[in-house]
Formats: structure tokens, C-alpha cells, sequence
């Protein structure tokens, strides 16, 4: 068995053991505790909480995973069919890539005002319509079409990770439930490990349809299909909220009219709020340096990993569909640690969670640019996307608990204006070779470094 596939399986058991472990531990939490008169009094409100958490759940992680694993279906094959299959250079791909961030950065600018104004729901339609066309255009090899899907392709990346966030918060917030946070921490989590489950079939049935179509456009219509399906469910089961906007019928409206003027004559900027809040300041910077490290690691590591595959004297192609399940199942693996360490009895605060996460992450970035060793390359690519499967969830519940509703997909597609500007600086800097690569990773590992510090200081 090769190294790729003997990591696979022995991913595939480390996360069967935590999920069984974790299972065992949350059932016997419910067995044997045994109910005080107090839990008593109050069991009749909890299940009611319980059952509408359940049925929030139920409407929102189907399509959360539908759009994520059109995402996923794409992964493996984003760098490989621009440079293989349509035969451009690397600096043409990086400019390709360069434009969806920017097109994305842009966007990012007034999405949120958008989605916040006319509707979030409204805003995940758009994104299964936007994502649909960025795919067909892969069907033609006209440069300025791909443009155009790359463009389409930076406005889906912007509403996919803010608008369906602020959809979920603010109808978990409509509920109104005791212990929030313990919930809406527990569905950040499950969001990450079930994105991660996905994410691992995704690269395999990326690859199988790959194999048996023999074109790396197949995982892309595949992508399509998802996309209608959870458009159809969007539109049929979802209801609409919004931000600053007031809800309301009869005398509610007439009581809260007031109130609603009052917001619309003195609005508060989502910019003025980020600048206004260290707290924020430091999510959105933090923000910046990790998932633009995270962004450029999806652009140079496959080219890393062919290197080192070509040094250890190795002739195969490399499994870019196995790779990216590999990849998956660590992210996996970190969110469900992130999970034991979040409800355990003895929980880490989750701002010295993400301390360790960025540090660790910093590593992952500073081996590969000097050591060549494919085992060692693939393991620093495996514990990173282990980070990133601990940092969502702990980012997600830090920015529910500082943001506030009214303006939640405002901020968050404002906090991505700065991702996506350092991405295409780093883009736009491009050069074939090794060199520049390893150049890239290093400033990568002090940015993430850097970050770890401002967070240890700044963030309350």
C-alpha cells in the first residue's frame, strides 16, 4: 500500500475511533446523570428547545451541504484543469485565480449590505445561480469566458461564506433558546465535521467521475446538479430574514416603528464597527492571514506535492481526488477535537484554542518550504487541514458572540475585504519555480505566527 492510500485508511480509522469515542461519551452524559428536581422543573422548556434547535438543523444542514459539496466536487480539480487539461501557464492560472479574489474582494464590499437589506435567503439563491454559471463556462476554452467563470466563481466565495452563516444565526436567534452559546457552539461544530464528511466523498466521487468520464469538467456539472437541487430546497422550505430591517404585522409593526426609524436615521457602518471594536479588528485580521494562508495553500499544494512526489524517484501520477479526501478526513478530525475540546468538563476557552491552532498552523507552512520529504509535506498539508477544521468553528463562535445581528452579513463579507486583498497581492506576485513557492509558505508561517500573538494579546 502507497503512502497516499495507507494515510487514507488509517485517517479513515482514527476518525471512526474519535466519532465512536465521542459518542459513547455524550450518551453516557445522558445515562447517567441523574435528573435533579431543578432539570425537572424546567425539562418541559428544554425539550421544546431541543425539538425546535432539531428542526432548524434539519432545514439548514441539507442545504448547507448540498452547496458545500458542489464546492468540494470542485476542489481537486480547480488547479489541475486550468493547468493540465486546458494547458495554460501557471501565471495565467494564478491570474485566473487572482480575479475570483478580486471579484470576490469586491464584492465583499456590498453583498453583505445587500443580503442584510433585501433578504439572506434571497442572497443563497443567488449564490446557487452565480456558481451554476462559473461552472458551465468551464465547458469552453475561451480565456475571457474562464475570466468571466472566475469572476462568478470570487462573487459565490464571498456570499457562500456569509450569507448562509447569517442566515443560520439569526433564525437560531428567533428562537430564542436557553444556553445559546453551548448550542450555537454545537452546531458550528457539526457544520465543520459534517462539511468535512462531505468534503471526503466529494474527492472520491470527484476522482471516480474523473477516471470514468475522462475529463476534469465531470466533478463540475456534477457540481451544477447539487446546485439546483438546493436552490429548489432554499426556495420551497426556507424562510426570509434580514438585517436592520424590521419585521413585523399589525401592532407589532406600529409598536416598533419607531424603533425602526430611529435605526435608519443614525445607521452604525458595519466598517465603523470592525474599526470601532479591537475585538473584531483582531477577528478580522486574524481572518486575513489565515484563510489567505489557507486560499494560497489551495493554489501551491499540488504543485509542492508533485515536487517532492518527483524527488522521492516516484514516475505515477499523483491521486489529486485521493489526496483532497486525505485532506478532508483531517479537517474532519480537527473539528471533532475542537468539539471534545470545547464541551468537555474541563473546556478550553476558545480564544486559547485558536492561540494553538495558529501556531500550529504557522509550522505546517514554515516545514515544507525547507524540508522535501513527501511523507513530510503530505503530514505539515494533513495537520494544517486539521487546523482549519478546528479554526471554523471557533471562529464562527467568536464572531456570533461579538457581531450583533442586525448588521451580521455586512460584517462578515467586510471582514473578507482584506482576505481577499492580500490573495491577489500574493497572486499577483506569481513566478514558476520552486523559490518563489517556498518564499510564499514562509511568509505564510509569519503572518499565521504574528496572528497567533495579536490574538493572545488583544482578543478579551
Amino acid at each position: 500500500m502507497d503512502l497516499y492510500r495507507s494515510t487514507f485508511a488509517g485517517l479513515l480509522l482514527l476518525n471512526s475511533l474519535v466519532f465512536i469515542r465521542s459518542y459513547r461519551t455524550k450518551t453516557g452524559a445522558f445515562t447517567e446523570t441523574p435528573p435533579s428536581s431543578e432539570k425537572v422543573e424546567h425539562r418541559g422548556r428544554e425539550e421544546d428547545d431541543v425539538q425546535r434547535v432539531r428542526r432548524l438543523k434539519w432545514k439548514f444542514f441539507p442545504v448547507f451541504l448540498l452547496v458545500n459539496g458542489a464546492d468540494w466536487l470542485q476542489g481537486p480539480y480547480i488547479y489541475p484543469i486550468y493547468k493540465d487539461e486546458k494547458g495554460l501557464a501557471e501565471s495565467t492560472v494564478a491570474l485566473l485565480f487572482m480575479v475570483g479574489f478580486l471579484s470576490g474582494g469586491i464584492s465583499a464590499s456590498f453583498a453583505g449590505t445587500i443580503a442584510d437589506r433585501f433578504g439572506r435567503k434571497a442572497a443563497c439563491l443567488a449564490y446557487c445561480v452565480f456558481y451554476s454559471f462559473s461552472c458551465l463556462t468551464l465547458l469552453t476554452n475561451r480565456i475571457e469566458v474562464l475570466f468571466l467563470g472566475r469572476v462568478l466563481g470570487g462573487v459565490s466565495g464571498t456570499l457562500l461564506y456569509s450569507v448562509f452563516e447569517s442566515w443560520l444565526v439569526a433564525e437560531f436567534n428567533k428562537l430564542m433558546v436557553d444556553d445559546e452559546d453551548s448550542n450555537l457552539s454545537g452546531i458550528f461544530s457539526m457544520m465543520t465535521t459534517l462539511n468535512s464528511f462531505v468534503a471526503i466523498v466529494a474527492g472520491i466521487v470527484a476522482g471516480w467521475l474523473v477516471d470514468h468520464v475522462g475529463t476534469a469538467k465531470a466533478p463540475f456539472m456534477a457540481s451544477m446538479g447539487c446546485m439546483m437541487i438546493a436552490f429548489i430546497v432554499i426556495s420551497n422550505t426556507w424562510s426570509e430574514n434580514y438585517g436592520s430591517r424590521q419585521e413585523g404585522t399589525g401592532e407589532a409593526t406600529s409598536l416598533l416603528a419607531e424603533e425602526a426609524k430611529e435605526e435608519y436615521a443614525s445607521p452604525k457602518s458595519a466598517l465603523q464597527l470592525i474599526l470601532g471594536d479591537k475585538n473584531v479588528l483582531t477577528l478580522a485580521l486574524t481572518s486575513c492571514f489565515f484563510e489567505g494562508s489557507l486560499f494560497l495553500f489551495i493554489f501551491f499544494k499540488f504543485p509542492a506535492l508533485k515536487l517532492s512526489h518527483e524527488l522521492s524517484g516516484s514516475t505515477t501520477d499523483l491521486p489529486f481526488g485521493l489526496i483532497f479526501a486525505i485532506l478532508m478526513c483531517c479537517m474532519m478530525f480537527g473539528s471533532m477535537l475542537y468539539n471534545n475540546l470545547s464541551t468537555s468538563t474541563t473546556s478550553l476557552p476558545t480564544k486559547q484554542i485558536l492561540i494553538y491552532t495558529l501556531a500550529a498552523a504557522s509550522l505546517c507552512f514554515f516545514l515544507p518550504a525547507h524540508i522535501r520529504e513527501e511523507n513530510i509535506v503530505l503530514w505539515c498539508f494533513c495537520i494544517f487541514e486539521m487546523c482549519c477544521g478546528i479554526y471554523y468553528p471557533a471562529m464562527g463562535s467568536l464572531k456570533s458572540k461579538l457581531v450583533e445581528d442586525g448588521m451580521r452579513a455586512s460584517v462578515y463579507t467586510i471582514l473578507r475585504v482584506p482576505l481577499n486583498a492580500f490573495v491577489v497581492l500574493a497572486l499577483s506576485m506569481t513566478r514558476e519555480g520552486e523559490h518563489h513557492r517556498n518564499m510564499v509558505f514562509t511568509l505564510c508561517s509569519g503572518l499565521l505566527l504574528a496572528a497567533a500573538l495579536v490574538v493572545y494579546r488583544v482578543l478579551a
